[in-house]
């Protein structure tokens, strides 16, 4: 630990040269990374096989591919494309279809995969050079294992905090070795993936005091840090993006809103992972009664990341996957104290809880994914390539399913009415949208409007009886079909009976002159 409190670098791995000349021997480090990384692939690519079971695993996953074909066909980031997270996970997702087409996640899959994995190797890297080779191995396995452990629509799934992780271990990386420059940049990338990322700050901004606030720290980190960020915001709509990823968030961040519904989803999440974490969480509680570890920075990042888990107050599963990372090294720091019999134990249960995810992925059911599955091919039936269609609802995947043009920005009903996290009315409404978020959508609506609308509430608290804009907009439409609880309305066309009034497969037809829901 010298070269951390002092600020000296590590001394270089020693490689030996055969008497007589030739070529060096191997070094250590090369001998042990082309050990340890081949084995890290393959437990990612193990434990992420779900991941290709099923072409989306969650609304997020849908929202952005669709984001994805808007902006390939045109669209700009925080104006005619928006959503209140930063822009580097829309634009890979973007650059994939690009290069792969759009059809398929699976690209965009593999490139989560390889987040995985350079997120593990940091970590293991970052272990290695503070406790050794074994505290290394140890840490970039526990990572990969813990971090399939929720359900797996939040962990398998090719989300905003896949791509968040492996630029804050790269930030705690480069802060672990006085590189202050990469590290602003690291920290940057993370805060562009996902604000939530920046939490990151906290720790490296303590490294940085601990290691004696050199001057060259002082400027070379947050220039490192504000020249992505504020070329990312000149790239965009500069006021756009700073209101949709700092400011315009005020109620979807509110407390108030079904306080019970989210406080359980907090708790059960926090037990899920809890589970995934059997195997190091009574070494850990040990390693705090009984040792000092002098690891100030790891608790700091545990503590900055469970305060990003906590902020907004939806608590979410993938939320929790910020604190994956450094429980991972505080884990392979507290095996390190144990004996080898206890590690291996300690190692076979995480193992154990791993193998439980991977069997929870491949069999969990896919009730939503059916649903929009089944809502995307009544929508195929009744409409052709260039219509454009509007989704009264929380699953964007239906537009990416059905390949059809959104009628609208707003993709989800949640930026319009701020039904997000499961909030059971209280906080729901037109006067808790995004502001200005309405008089945009008439204007798209009503300049274009969509030859079909579903709507998906199904009951939920921001459907058509709740919000009397939208019973506005459905007056110009008739019911023509129902599909699993959601209602497919077409525009009314005076004198006919309008184009394809046959139901699609699978739906069930109004009674004749059934108006549906006003």
């Amino acid at each position: 630990m010298t070269h951390l409190l002092t600020g000296a670098p590590p001394s270089r791995p020693h490689v030996s040269v055969p008497e007589g000349g030739g070529a060096p021997h191997a070094s250590p480090a090369l001998r042990y990374w082309t050990r340890l990384l081949p084995a890290l692939v393959a437990l990612v690519c193990v434990t992420r096989a779900p991941s290709f079971t099923r072409p989306l695993w969650n609304p997020d996953e849908g929202y952005l591919a669709v984001q994805a074909r808007m902006l390939a066909h045109g669209g700009t980031l925080y104006e005619t494309v928006v959503d209140r997270k930063p822009p580097l996970v829309p634009w890979l997702y973007e650059g994939v279809f690009a290069l792969f087409g759009s059809d398929s996640l699976t690209p965009v899959r593999v490139c989560a995969l390889a987040a995985h994995v350079v997120t593990a190797a940091l970590l293991a890297s970052l272990a290695r050079r503070r406790w050794g080779d074994t505290a290394g191995r140890t840490a970039g396995i526990l990572y990969v294992l813990l971090s399939i452990g929720l359900n797996p629509e939040d962990t398998q799934a090719a989300t905003f905090e896949v791509f968040m992780l492996p630029w804050t271990a790269a930030a705690m990386w480069c802060a672990d070795r006085r590189r202050w420059g990469w590290c602003g940049l690291a920290i940057a990338g993370a805060f562009l993936a996902k604000q939530t990322g920046a939490a990151v700050l906290l720790p490296v901004v303590w490294m940085w005091w601990r290691s004696g606030r050199p001057r060259r720290g002082a400027l070379c980190l947050p220039l490192g840090l504000a020249a992505p960020v504020l070329a990312a915001a000149l790239a965009t709509h500069p006021a756009g993006f700073v209101f949709w990823t700092v400011t315009g968030s005020g109620a979807y961040a509110a407390v108030t809103g079904s306080e019970l519904h989210v406080l359980v989803r907090g708790l059960t999440n926090a037990a899920i992972l809890a589970v995934a974490c059997a195997g190091v969480l009574p070494p850990l509680a040990r390693m705090l009664r009984v040792a000092r570890t002098g690891c100030a920075d790891l608790y700091l990042w545990l503590a900055s990341s469970t305060a990003a888990v906590v902020f907004g107050f939806h608590f979410f599963g993938h939320y929790y996957l910020q604190l994956v990372p450094p429980l991972a090294l505080l884990g392979a720091l507290a095996l390190r104290i144990l004996s080898r019999e206890h590690r291996t134990r300690a190692l076979l249960v995480s193992a154990c809880c791993g193998a439980l995810f991977v069997s929870w992925g491949l069999l969990a059911p896919r009730t939503e994914l059916d649903h929009a599955e089944r809502v995307a091919a009544a929508l195929h039936e009744r409409t052709s390539p260039d219509d454009r269609v509007l989704i009264w609802g929380m699953h964007p995947e239906t537009y990416w399913l059905t390949n059809r043009t959104p009628a609208s920005r707003y993709l989800t009903a949640g930026l319009l009415t701020n039904f997000s996290g499961g909030r059971d009315g209280g906080g729901v409404g037109e006067r808790f949208a995004v502001a200005g978020s309405w008089d945009t959508f008439r204007a798209e609506v009503r300049g274009r409007p969509p030859t079909v609308i579903v709507d998906d509430s199904r009951g939920a608290p921001y459907g058509p009886g709740r919000v009397r804009s939208l019973r506005d907009v459905l007056g110009a439409y008739r019911e023509v079909a129902r599909v699993d609880g959601a209602v497919v309305y077409e525009r009314a066309q005076p004198g006919a009976a309008g184009p394809r009034s046959r139901p699609a497969p699978g739906t069930s037809s109004p009674t004749p002159g059934s108006r549906g829901r006003p």
